[in-house]
């Protein structure tokens, strides 16, 4: 009897999971404002780092991995500012966190949402980025995208806790990058560092110890943000 009803508790809490990311990915799919304008600066970056680097097609091939990275990384933070903004605006954040339930149902429903949106962002960008920093496709193009899974879970748990934290402040669209990126500097480093082995030949397999790395991170930020979540937005 007693595991009926733990079965039953969590699929009650998996529906609330699915009905919270379908409620965020519905409201932008109704407007797609902010997915568009996310598009448009990941793609100015991309030029303008372009620009910078030259002409030299070594030299942006080179620098391709890291510009990524950071195009994802600034235009994912756009992402997270929106995510907890429409219930503000609304005044419905109080009665979602009243509803019966777990809070980390919340948290787990708004990052699918987010995942599903920065997935899309990236479907834009990487074609982008091939083109105007001369990356050929890659042999091992499965372990390519597996690092950006990777590196984009890690990055878009943190990123949709500390947009939780910050969404009750007046400032959060300052305030987010600076609790977020000193936070992010590990995964970041492992994911353009596999990144850029990857897309170079990986002849010394550097990129094993980049994906473990990466691995662990998102273990520990996903289990870690999970718990903390239901501390930060009652806070």
């Amino acid at each position: 009897m007693s595991e009926l009803t733990v079965m039953s508790s969590l699929g009650a809490e998996w529906n609330r999971v699915r009905a919270v990311a379908w409620k965020d990915l519905t409201a932008e799919r109704r407007t797609k404002s902010n997915f568009n304008a996310v598009v448009a600066m990941a793609a100015l970056i991309l030029l303008f780092f372009g620009f910078a680097l030259g002409p030299d097609a070594e030299g942006l091939r080179n620098a391709a991995a890291g510009v990524l990275w950071l195009t994802i990384l600034f235009s994912g933070v756009l992402a997270f500012n929106r995510s907890y903004q429409l219930e503000l605006e609304a005044g419905a954040l109080e009665q979602l966190l009243l509803y019966p339930g777990e809070r980390w149902a919340i948290y787990v429903g708004k990052l699918l949402a987010n995942l599903a949106f920065v997935f899309l962002v990236e479907v834009v960008t990487l074609p982008l980025t091939a083109v105007l920093y001369h990356v050929a496709f890659p042999e091992r193009w499965a372990t390519v995208l597996l690092v950006l899974v990777l590196g984009t879970t890690g990055f878009v748990s943190l990123g949709t806790l500390y947009a939780a934290m910050a969404s009750r402040s007046r400032s959060r669209e300052v305030l987010l990058p600076l609790l977020l990126f000193p936070m992010l500097v590990p995964v970041l480093i492992a994911a353009s560092g596999a990144t850029a082995s990857l897309l170079v030949g990986d002849v010394m397999g550097d990129s094993r110890a980049w994906i473990r790395l990466l691995v662990a991170f998102d273990a520990i930020f996903i289990v870690a943000s999970t718990w903390a979540f239901q501390f930060v937005i009652e806070g």
